[in-house]
């Protein structure tokens, strides 16, 4: 297969062909993820919970992040590898996210980085973006915040909270995001936004309207409804 770059998610956002996503932790899973065709490689803070058995991904640190990163990426050789910045690598201050971002293309081997957040999150965004980094953006239900949230909960159900939601997704787009997570939202109000923006939107319960969907692996392979007690 050809390796998938930022040129092809963009030819497949122009051609409207759905973009898909699947997240990895290991090689193992990376490999999965490579033999099954899938154009982005995902490694999410999540492993925190689903692979090292934590009760919040907000434990997950930089190291283990790397760690894994590493593995995934000598399984997934074809997709466009991405990684979730883990909660504390980047909210401090631009200057530290860019310093954590260039940890995960140097030592981790990847090719771009995730982060949560809107409008508070663009200028951050931004200074990762302004020296060639990809960002993929995150919004509606950002787990790391999860708590100030009230838990797992559907974002952008009244009319105020969608406008919000858009003038997030327009302040990443400038910042520079390649595409944009969508997690949560309501169906209605992602196609919506999926109309308004010019990079791809990339849907976790997010209804059919978006440009690409995320699936967990061990979600979509049924590990925990089958081992997990």
């Amino acid at each position: 297969s050809k390796k998938v770059t930022i040129t092809t998610l963009q030819n497949l956002y122009k051609n409207n062909e759905p973009i898909t996503v699947l997240t990895a932790h290991d090689y193992p899973s990376g490999l999965f993820v490579e033999k099954t065709g899938i154009e982005i490689c995902l490694v999410g803070d999540s492993l925190g919970m689903v692979a090292l058995g934590r009760q919040s991904i907000n434990q997950t640190t930089i190291e283990e992040m790397l760690h894994h990163c590493r593995a995934v990426s000598r399984g997934a050789k074809t997709p466009f590898l991405v990684c979730d910045m883990p909660f504390g690598s980047y909210e401090t201050s631009p200057k530290d996210a860019l310093r954590n971002a260039i940890r995960f293309i140097k030592e981790g081997n990847m090719e771009a980085i995730k982060l949560e957040g809107g409008t508070e999150m663009a200028k951050t965004i931004q200074q990762i973006t302004s020296i060639g980094i990809p960002v993929l953006g995150h919004i509606g239900l950002t787990p790391q915040r999860q708590s100030s949230l009230g838990g797992f909960r559907v974002q952008g159900k009244t009319a105020k909270k969608a406008i919000k939601l858009l003038d997030d997704a327009k302040a990443l787009q400038q910042a520079g995001c390649f595409a944009i997570v969508m997690e949560a939202v309501p169906g209605p109000v992602a196609a919506y936004i999926t109309e308004q923006i010019q990079i791809p939107t990339i849907g976790i319960g997010a209804g059919s309207g978006t440009s690409g969907q995320v699936l967990v692996q061990q979600d979509m392979l049924g590990i925990y409804d089958r081992f997990v007690p």
